[in-house]
């Protein structure tokens, strides 16, 4: 009888295991995912629990002066660079091993999604659209800062609730060295059009279309804003500091950190190029521990929001840091155009047919293969550098390949656009058309995606560090 209740008992302990086993079987799935391994794909079985939390929805970005979207693909990820411009020494978890190769690191995507976009030229929304095929066609707003704020003031605001991020790299052709240097008295309107001597002083010219920015992240109150200019600007008289202090005095205050001059290369961009970065808090958002840091003199700098160098020209001994990429690493398997090459693409094909002017004009100079490439400008006529030159005009020699400037691809490759980003849209109606000379003009005011990468993956990891979890208002 003993023996008997001890099998009965021990039956009915392996039948309740098996019911919540079964419970527990309802509330779960099954899926199949494909691990990369050296040698080939291999398919396994993984048990997913639906009981286990959500992830949380992605932070909203506001994107303002657009163009193509260097700064969004950027805060977005999910995008393919160079293997060496990413240093794995000290980033250690970017690497998507489902996109990536031995050649290429696919960057994992980030927290961030566009929820809006806008710029002033048709063609920025049709090559932004182009690659941000995800996004519903009213994402980008093809109007100027200007008229859209002024829309929000008449009470038919555009733009959404519940941003996190503004970003905008604001007009600079009024604060770099190659221009006017007109500053904030810009010569030219928020619509790009020449002001005459009769028009009047007008907020609404172009070298003060920061304020416009400014009124903007006022209206939508985002936790964190970053904008982006020239170098150029911090020497412009005290124009750096008068924009820091506009930028402070947003509704209850923003932090203004320090604007901060970045080096493209030391991202692991193969380009030459600088630019200055204004990054604002909202108070109402961040931590009190994050206040106190932030403002001290002598703050911890692990609450700073600027990213650290990754790369440098000749990096120390006992450092981490990697030596910066090429031009030559960052063109390398690019075809050489060729009209009989039916595989090549279009962009490849298409490049400047400017000749030579001679050495005292800007751009008529051949890239150095072995160091970074030069800062890709987007007024192009003539003066975007040589990919090869004679040496007669002081180049390498032509080896047998013919004289010519950089390519529309190669100018997206040493600004890390992705190669999946088609530039050049061509024999389609008017309305989708993006030529090569406005492909290169895009390629040469975006911010370049990788350092954009930097700047969103530094907040991405400070977020909790930083903010609250709810507004003290």
């Amino acid at each position: 009888m003993r023996k008997f209740s001890s099998l009965l008992f021990a039956n009915s302990v392996k039948a309740v295991k098996i019911r919540y086993k079964a419970e527990q079987i309802e509330k779960s799935f099954l899926v199949f995912s494909f691990q990369k391994t050296l040698s080939a794909q291999k398919p396994f079985l993984r048990i997913v629990d639906t009981d286990m939390p959500k992830k949380s929805p992605k932070k909203k970005v506001l994107s303002l002066f657009s163009g193509c979207g260097g700064m969004d693909i950027g805060f977005e990820g999910g995008f393919s660079v160079k293997r060496e411009c990413v240093n794995e020494k000290i980033h250690t978890d970017w690497e998507d091993r489902n996109e990536s190769d031995k050649d290429w690191i696919g960057l994992e995507k980030t927290d961030f999604e566009t929820v809006f976009a806008n710029d002033i030229l048709p063609y920025a929304k049709v090559a932004w659209n182009s690659y941000f095929d995800k996004h519903p066609e009213n994402r980008f707003h093809v109007e100027s800062i200007v008229d859209l704020v002024k829309k929000h003031r008449e009470g038919d605001s555009p733009f959404p609730a519940g941003i996190d991020v503004v970003t905008g790299g604001f007009p600079c052709n009024d604060f770099s060295v190659a221009g006017y240097r007109k500053g904030f008295n810009s010569h030219k309107s928020h619509q790009g059009n020449p002001l005459t001597s009769l028009d009047k002083p007008t907020t609404e010219n172009r070298g003060l279309l920061y304020m416009w920015m400014r009124e903007v992240v006022e209206i939508v109150q985002p936790k964190v804003f970053v904008a982006e200019n020239v170098k150029g600007l911090v020497s412009l008289s005290d124009a750096k500091t008068v924009i820091e202090n506009d930028f402070r005095n947003i509704g209850d205050g923003y932090i203004v950190i320090d604007a901060k001059v970045l080096h493209a290369g030391d991202f692991g961009v193969p380009q030459s190029r600088e630019r200055v970065f204004f990054i604002g808090l909202n108070r109402n958002h961040l931590k009190k521990e994050a206040i106190k840091q932030l403002t001290c003199p002598d703050g911890d700098p692990s609450f700073s929001p600027y990213p650290e160098p990754t790369h440098d020209a000749n990096p120390p001994d006992g450092t981490k840091l990697a030596h910066h990429v090429n031009c030559l690493l960052a063109l390398d398997g690019l075809a050489e155009p060729d009209p009989k090459g039916k595989d090549i693409p279009e962009d490849q094909q298409a490049y400047s047919r400017a000749k030579w002017y001679g050495k005292h004009c800007q751009g008529q100079i051949e890239i150095k293969k072995d160091g970074l490439g030069p800062t890709i400008r987007a007024e192009h006529h003539g003066n975007i550098e040589f990919r090869r030159l004679s040496t007669n005009h002081g180049g390498e020699g032509l080896k047998g390949k013919k004289e010519r400037r950089l390519t529309v691809r190669e100018c997206a490759r040493i600004q890390t656009f992705p190669d999946k980003y088609e530039f050049i849209r061509e024999g389609v109606k008017s309305s989708e058309r993006v030529s090569a000379s406005d492909a290169y003009r895009l390629i040469g005011n975006a911010v370049p995606p990788l350092l954009a990468y930097h700047l969103a993956r530094r907040l991405q990891d400070l977020w909790g560090k930083l903010f609250l979890e709810r507004p003290r208002k």
